[in-house]
Formats: C-alpha cells, sequence, structure tokens
C-alpha cells in the first residue's frame, strides 16, 4: 500500500498519471486528517476552499483503507464526474481493484411493467409523447443498466418517464411480473456487491428513512461516510426526516387505477368514474391557492376560501376510491396496490390535517400543477445523531463552505455533530493578485422598490469594461427577470452586442454550455447558479450579486425557526440567519475564481455589506481578494486584464 505522501508528493503516482499536477500542501494535509478520521472511526467536518483538490483529498484516503465506503454528493452533476472521471483516475493511480456503483434514486431507471401498462393503455397526449414512448421501448430491449441517462434520444423532462419509471407508492415489488430483471433491484445489488458507491443527498436520506420504516437497507452497511457538498445537507435532511403529500401523488394514482381497471378490472364501470371525481378533488384544492408557484404558512392556508372544505372532500373521496378499489384488489397485484396507496394517501393527508407535534411546522408549496402539503422538523440534530449512533464508522462532512470566520458552530449544532473534529484549509489560489471584491457606493436600501435599476445603473459600467463574460446573481425570481429586462434595454442603447442568457431558457447544463462557447455573455440566474457551476478561464470574469441571499423571513419554515429561537432566549438572526446568509454568500463568491489562471471581480451591491454591523462577518469569510469601493479601481483592474 502507498503512503499518503507517495500518492500527494511532487514526483509521487498523483504526479506520475496527470499532466501538470502539482502539489498543494493543503491537499495532502487534508487527505491526512480525513485517513486519521477513517482509522479511529471519528466524525470530521472539513471546509477546503477552492482549488484545493478535496475530491482526491477523500477519495485517495477512503480506497486505500480497504473499508467499504459510500460517497453523498448534493448534485447530480457531481455524482456523475465522481463515478465516470474523478474514481477511474484514483483507481488507477493507486492500482486498486475495486468494485464501484453509482446509485440513483429509482425514478431514474425504466420499469418493464410501467413500460408495458403505458403502452397497452396509449394514452399520450401528443404525438411526441408517442414517438418518446417508441423509443423508450427499443431502449429498453438493449439496455444493460435501464438508467434514463443513457437513452439521449428522449429527453429527461419527457412527459413519458414518469409514466414508464416507477415511484416507492407503485412499485409492486416481489408481486411484479418483471421482479427478476427490475433495473432498480439490479442497480441495488451492484451497490451491495460494491466496495465503493456513489449516491446522492436525496437517495442517502431516503434510504435513511426506508431503514427507520424497517424496509431492507438499499446500501451497503459500510465503514466509512463521506459528503460533498456538505452545506446542502440541513436542508435535504429536513426534507427527508419531514413528511409530505402532494395532489400530484393523488393524480398518478387516479391514472395508475384507470389503468390498472382497463387491464383487469374492465367489468367495474364505477371505477374511472370514482377516478374522475378523485382527480377533481384534487385539482380543485390545488385551484383554492393562486397560480403563481409559492410557499403558504398554515394559516395563509386556513384563510384560503374553500381550502380547508376542499381538503376535507379530497380526503372523503379517496376514502371512496379505496373502498372500491378493495373490492377488485384480488384481481391483479397492480390494482391491490392501487388500494394499498389509495388508503396511505388519506392517512397521510389526515395526518397533516391534525397534526400536532410543536417540533413540526406544517406549510403547503404550491408548484404549476400541484400542491404539496408538508410537515418539517424544526430541529434536525437529534434525528441526525440517532442516525449517526449504532454501528460505529467514519463520518466525513466536506465542502468548500461550511465555516462562518472559520468558525463551524452553527453547522455542528445544526446538524447535531457534537464531537465532530473540524479543520479548514485556504484555497492555494492568490486571491491578493487574482481578484477584487467590489462594493460600489451610493445604492440604496435593498427594500427600496427601484433597487434592481439602481443595480443595473451601478454595475453596467462594470460589464462594459469587462466585456460581458459576467454572472448575474439574483435572490429573488422577480429581481432576475428584471435584471434582465433592463440589461437588454442598457445593451441596446449602448450598441453592445453582448449575448444575454436567462435561467430557465434551457436546462442548467445547457446555458453552462453555451455561456462557456460564446465567451462573451452574460447569464442571468437565481438560486440554481449560486452553487455547483464550474466555468473556468475567462469566459467568467465577472460575478455581481444583487443582495445578500438572506432567506425571506416570511418563509413558513424560518418563521416558525425564528419563533421557536426566541422563545428559548436565542438570536435567531446571528445563530441562524446570518449563518446561512455567509455560506451562501461564500458559494456565490465561490463560482469567480476556479483556476490558478483566473482572474475577476466580485461585486457584492448590497449596502448592508458595509453599514450593517454583521457586514464584517460577511466580507472576512470571504477569499482575501482586493477590496475597493472605488469604480476607478475596477475599471483598472479591468484595463490591466
Amino acid at each position: 500500500m502507498p503512503s499518503l505522501s507517495d500518492v500527494f508528493s511532487p514526483d509521487g503516482l498523483l504526479a506520475g498519471h496527470i499532466p501538470g499536477y502539482r502539489l498543494r500542501p493543503q491537499q495532502l494535509e487534508m487527505a491526512q486528517r480525513i485517513a486519521e478520521a477513517i482509522a479511529g472511526n471519528k466524525v470530521l467536518v472539513a471546509e477546503a476552499g477552492t482549488g484545493t483538490g478535496k475530491t482526491f483529498a477523500y477519495l485517495v484516503p477512503a480506497l486505500l483503507s480497504g473499508g467499504k465506503v459510500i460517497v453523498s454528493t448534493g448534485t447530480k452533476n457531481l455524482q456523475d464526474q465522481l463515478f465516470s472521471k474523478d474514481i477511474p483516475t484514483v483507481c488507477k493511480v493507486l492500482g486498486s481493484p475495486v468494485q464501484v456503483a453509482l446509485l440513483k434514486g429509482r425514478a431514474n431507471y425504466l420499469c418493464h411493467y410501467h413500460l408495458e401498462r403505458a403502452q397497452a393503455d396509449g394514452r399520450f397526449f401528443t404525438r411526441e409523447d408517442a414517438a418518446d414512448a417508441a423509443r423508450i421501448a427499443r431502449f429498453a430491449k438493449k439496455t444493460r443498466t435501464g438508467d434514463k441517462a443513457e437513452c439521449g434520444e428522449v429527453p429527461e423532462n419527457s412527459p413519458v418517464w414518469n409514466m414508464v419509471t416507477s415511484t416507492r407508492e407503485n412499485c409492486l415489488g416481489q408481486d411484479c411480473p418483471h421482479h427478476k430483471e427490475c433495473f432498480v433491484l439490479a442497480a441495488r445489488r451492484e451497490a451491495l456487491a460494491a466496495d465503493l458507491v456513489v449516491v446522492n443527498h436525496h437517495l442517502f436520506f431516503a434510504d435513511v428513512m426506508l431503514r427507520d420504516e424497517g424496509t431492507a437497507e438499499l446500501l451497503p452497511a459500510c465503514n466509512t461516510v463521506i459528503f460533498d457538498e456538505a452545506h446542502q445537507l440541513p436542508e435535504t435532511a429536513s426534507l427527508f426526516f419531514g413528511n409530505n403529500v402532494s395532489t400530484a401523488q393523488v393524480l398518478d394514482l387516479a391514472r395508475d387505477a384507470r389503468v390498472e381497471g382497463l387491464a383487469s378490472a374492465r367489468d367495474c364501470l364505477d371505477l374511472p368514474k370514482v377516478c374522475g371525481v378523485v382527480e377533481k378533488a384534487a385539482k380543485d384544492l390545488r385551484l383554492t391557492l393562486p397560480v403563481e408557484p409559492a410557499r403558504f404558512s398554515l394559516a395563509q392556508l386556513g384563510e384560503r376560501p374553500g381550502f380547508d372544505n376542499n381538503l376535507v372532500g379530497l380526503i372523503r373521496e379517496l376514502d371512496v376510491l379505496a373502498a372500491l378499489l378493495e373490492t377488485q384488489a384480488q384481481r391483479s397485484e397492480g390494482l391491490e396496490n392501487c388500494w394499498r396507496r389509495a388508503g396511505e394517501l388519506a392517512a397521510m393527508l389526515r395526518r397533516w390535517q391534525t397534526g400536532a407535534d410543536s417540533d413540526y411546522v406544517r406549510w403547503g408549496e404550491t408548484y404549476t400543477h400541484s400542491l404539496q402539503l408538508n410537515a418539517t422538523p424544526l430541529i434536525i440534530a437529534s434525528i441526525m445523531q440517532k442516525q449517526m449512533s449504532g454501528h460505529p464508522r467514519a463520518w466525513i462532512f466536506t465542502s468548500a463552505t461550511l465555516a462562518v470566520q472559520k468558525d463551524f458552530g452553527h453547522y455542528c449544532a445544526e446538524m447535531g455533530l457534537n464531537a465532530a473534529e473540524s479543520a479548514a484549509w485556504d484555497s492555494p489560489f492568490d486571491y491578493g493578485q487574482q481578484a477584487v471584491l467590489y462594493a460600489p457606493t451610493g445604492l440604496p436600501d435593498p427594500n427600496t422598490y427601484t433597487y434592481t435599476e439602481a443595480v443595473i445603473k451601478a454595475a453596467f459600467p462594470v460589464v462594459q469594461a469587462s466585456g460581458g463574460r459576467a454572472f448575474f446573481l439574483c435572490t429573488s425570481l422577480r429581481a432576475m427577470r428584471r435584471a434582465h429586462e433592463l440589461l437588454q434595454e442598457n445593451l441596446e442603447r449602448a450598441g453592445l452586442n453582448l449575448p444575454l442568457l436567462i435561467q430557465g431558457e434551457g436546462s442548467k447544463n445547457e446555458l453552462l454550455e453555451r455561456f462557456r462557447r460564446l465567451g462573451n455573455a452574460i447569464l442571468v440566474g437565481s438560486q440554481s447558479f449560486w452553487e455547483g457551476v464550474d466555468v473556468r478561464g475567462e469566459a467568467l470574469s465577472l460575478v455581481v450579486i444583487d443582495k445578500l441571499p438572506f432567506a425571506p423571513p416570511d418563509d413558513p419554515v424560518l418563521s416558525a425557526r425564528i419563533d421557536r429561537m426566541k422563545a428559548e432566549g436565542r438570536n435567531a438572526f446571528m445563530d441562524y440567519q446570518l449563518p446561512r446568509a455567509v455560506i451562501n454568500v461564500k458559494q456565490g463568491a465561490g463560482r469567480l475564481i476556479r483556476d490558478e489562471s483566473d482572474r475577476g471581480v466580485l461585486m457584492i451591491c448590497d449596502p448592508r455589506l458595509i453599514t450593517k454591523h454583521y457586514g464584517k462577518r460577511i466580507w472576512r469569510s470571504l477569499p482575501p481578494m482586493r477590496r475597493t469601493r472605488e469604480l476607478g479601481d475596477v475599471l483598472a483592474f479591468f484595463g490591466a486584464s
């Protein structure tokens, strides 16, 4: 077995396999701390600045440890990069014959049973959907994995995928006639046999919850769990340790029950009618709320005319459907499954309706065509501690953004990591030479009605000086759309032919590819582009942040957390809201310098960065860039580029 020094040294194994590899002391130190944590079954929280090379810093000791390892990521992009590129590279460097598996959620795998049902039903809304179904059927005959990402002919967002993949609710399990050839089970078998399994946070916590319910473990019992992009975990854990039920699940049930009835109970003439009544009840409940997607507190939901009555009505109609399905359940596995689901959905809606647990906050979120009712835990620390107890293993939490001025107290308290060791390594980049932090003067209070106009007025000279090559990161969709309009007007007025892109015009990956290819574009985005985005080189030389990203205080979950913390005598702003905002600013700022040769300006427009006492905690948490309030310094920086 090679030592870590053998691997990371200037003439070591990595240098021999990777052109241009250079020793970064931070990378070696991080690898050593992770190796110690793995050997001692410890909990380690590790922040590593951009450019540290944290992926290799955890993969090398993990693979040298000889135990079973789960690596969990926050994004599908990193999951794919690890599996396709980083892990094969490290395995080759170490000469390590480990078995590696990539495990995704079941919605990523084709389901033979539901494909068969969809083809038999044939109710496709458009000609294109019918063509997609035919392409997927051909793909099913030749694929080994059933992973829809491998079916390049059909877009990932095609509505047909929902009809030919399974959910936990509509999977027939061992009763399925295609049980032996199931792609989901095959992927899980590979994961159980593998030495290293790559998952994402959603799947990891979904499995944790299933274990809680006494279901078979999906992920192998392992010696080490490594969370990359660990700053996302509190939100993901809250989602999975809570309960939710949506009208989309009800509509899926009605559709499946109708299809199963056509296949196995054509003589049950009441079934299509009752399914129609249930669909209408679900849609009526959604229509009690505005069309525009939004979040609503329990009190706000109760104030909506018809909400309470329509919720009662939906539960009643689900009970009617469940009673009817019970009379037909013995006729097929599919009908029996629908009967069980109808009862479960009615029970979940009742539980939400009557929920009395003060540790959970009840709220609703609307999407274009559905309403989701949530019960979210206000504290996840104790739940997380319970999940981490039991079998001794190492737990590694790593990200470029976990601390506030090197202090991990906020993160560890929220996650229940009381006994964790922590360590932070600065980026090896020379931020003093490579980057400028610009906080312009004269901007109004961020709550001012014309604030976005003032931001664009202040930023446009910088955009001209940088020749485009810019990200505009906005804290709301409304500000994003307004910024895009104003930039369009300014570009036309100045006669500048710079490509202007906006989030939503295409998929995130498509937009990034266009941005890189164009070389002088401006991309206006909201939450999606604050993190997990890597644009190296001159294509990105300016990042503009419109406001400090504090979560809106009227958000139902945040509002309930603030009330609880105040009741406990704590300062919710300093203990919770500010640390969250600092981590989000660090994520946004991290888009700018991705390589040793990158140069750029980070422009934070919010005057609170300077005028408020807490502003110092924010900018002191950022990399050590040169700081200025003078536009002339920024123009000179670009003039020297």
